[in-house]
């Protein structure tokens, strides 16, 4: 896919590739076809003059946009592979993660540098953190340089002729995951299961060529450029990113639920088909997606480890009755079956190849318990996130979309520790802003009554707290919420 791409940026060189907006929502260019092959050439000729070749390592702190997308190209030429580094880390898991990873350089832009440098103590307050770069590797600056930044990746490269692009297979992409600073974890990707990751990708949304899709992830800039759509990068703030969508008209969105989330607050409109991930998407704001103008909603079940991995539109979901949630089938070449525990594991072309210091493993083993429905998957709850309480395990993803009646925006199912070992179940439900809480009192009884032996001891109205960069619902966090809320009127 990526050689796909390549070619598809050559052969039209002055059509829009990446796409900005002004405050207004107005679209600007930000990268043509050919800005995007010159910079990945001129980021490869640097890299290889640097002695970057097959099999090394590229460390990548870059924003999401044309550069990093320009590295990606340049690596994929050389067969190095890419190792992500997320500011949002903090420092010591870095440095145990590249550690480990050990990078022959590491590209960061003026922004990554300064959240390292001069903007830590501004940056902290938006939880970003880095260690100083220099500690990780050789340090080069991709994009415009501030003041102490380190020298340019291309500064007194040599004018070197590439080598030819490196064919075959190969590691290609490094993302650490969970882990500890003393024993990380991180998925590899090789390019064959990118390349078949890309492609379940292309032939899900069918992007066409000369319509805009809007999203900011890799797996939507390169099937989306490769078709030859040009693709937008959305607006941070909601009420800039529903001026954006209202001038952009995409036919494709995708959007985290909490993008979703703000936009829909915003009273921002859909066009085409909409499509969501990273965390869970219930049928309600599935439902609020297509009332606003979506001709579809799709949910998508992704990991780390196989991207994407299953799919359902809001028709299915919403139609659904049984308990649990429904992600929809696997997608093909996607192989699906649960071990005894209830454990879902996953396989195919687009799985990662192993974790990074261990060895290959043909099973994604994905941490969610689960169930085949009809060939479906319906998902149960995350094993690790079992409430024991009075001797028995309940799973909170089995229940948790039951709560989601009209006037909920999310709701999590919490254990809040009991003493002996035991824990008591919350339900902590984030209220639609503007809803009434009385009302949502009364259309939460029925979904609470049908919960039998599983009923939540507890019913809590609170804003749930949010991780990650996906920022999806932090279980932990919510559970401390859910634990000084009851310690509070314990002592009333």
């Amino acid at each position: 896919m990526l050689d796909t791409l390549d070619r598809a940026l050559r052969r039209r060189p002055d059509r829009p590739a990446v796409l900005g907006t002004t405050r207004t929502g107005a679209v600007r260019t930000r990268a043509t076809c050919g800005d995007l092959a010159d910079l990945a050439d001129r980021c490869a000729a640097a890299l290889h003059a640097r002695g970057v070749a097959r099999g090394g390592t590229v460390g990548v702190a870059v924003r999401p946009g044309p550069r990093a997308l320009a590295v990606m190209l340049a690596a994929h030429r050389l067969g190095a592979r890419v190792a992500v580094l997320d500011p949002g880390a903090g420092p010591d898991v870095l440095r145990a993660r590249l550690a480990l990873a050990r990078p022959d350089v590491v590209l960061a832009d003026a922004t990554a540098q300064a959240v390292a440098g001069w903007a830590r103590p501004l940056a902290r307050r938006a939880r970003l953190a880095l260690p100083d770069l220099a500690e990780l590797g050789p340090v080069a600056t991709v994009g415009p340089r501030l003041p102490g930044c380190a020298p340019a990746l291309d500064a007194g490269a040599r004018a070197v002729p590439l080598p030819p692009p490196v064919d075959g297979d190969g590691d290609a992409v490094v993302v650490f995951t969970s882990g500890t600073t003393s024993r990380p974890r991180a998925v590899v990707h090789t390019r064959s299961s990118l390349a078949a990751g890309m492609a379940t990708v292309a032939e899900l949304v069918r992007p066409e060529a000369g319509r805009p899709v809007l999203g900011g992830t890799f797996f939507v800039l390169v099937p989306s450029l490769a078709s030859g759509a040009p693709v937008a990068l959305p607006a941070r703030r909601a009420r800039v990113l529903s001026r954006q969508m209202r001038r952009l008209a995409p036919q494709a969105t995708y959007l985290t639920p909490p993008q979703l989330r703000r936009l829909l607050a915003e009273g921002g409109r859909f066009t085409g088909r909409v499509w969501t991930g990273s965390a869970p998407a219930s049928a309600g704001l599935l439902t609020r997606v297509k009332r606003a103008g979506a001709d579809e909603a799709w949910g998508v079940y992704a990991l780390t480890e196989l991207f994407p991995a299953a799919a359902a539109e809001q028709a299915d979901k919403a139609a659904f009755t049984g308990d649990g949630d429904l992600v929809g089938a696997p997608l093909p070449g996607v192989t699906a079956k649960t071990d005894a525990a209830g454990e879902l594991l996953l396989s195919g072309p687009a799985a990662r190849d192993r974790y990074l210091g261990e060895d290959p493993r043909p099973w994604v083993a994905t941490g969610d318990r689960a169930r085949l429905d009809g060939g479906r998957i319906v998902l149960e709850g995350r094993a690790k996130d079992m409430v024991l309480r009075n001797a028995e395990n309940i799973y909170p993803g089995l229940y948790e979309p039951a709560l989601h009646v009209p006037g909920v925006e999310l709701a999590l199912l919490v254990g809040v520790p009991a003493g002996d070992g035991d824990e008591r179940l919350v339900a902590v439900v984030q209220p639609d802003p503007g809803a009434d809480h009385g009302a949502l009192r009364t259309a939460l009884a029925g979904p609470l009554e049908r919960m039998g032996s599983a009923r939540p001891d507890a019913v809590l109205f609170a804003g749930i707290p949010l991780s990650g960069r996906s920022l999806k619902p932090d279980r932990a966090a919510t559970a401390r919420l859910a634990a000084r809320h009851l310690a509070a009127r314990r002592r009333r």
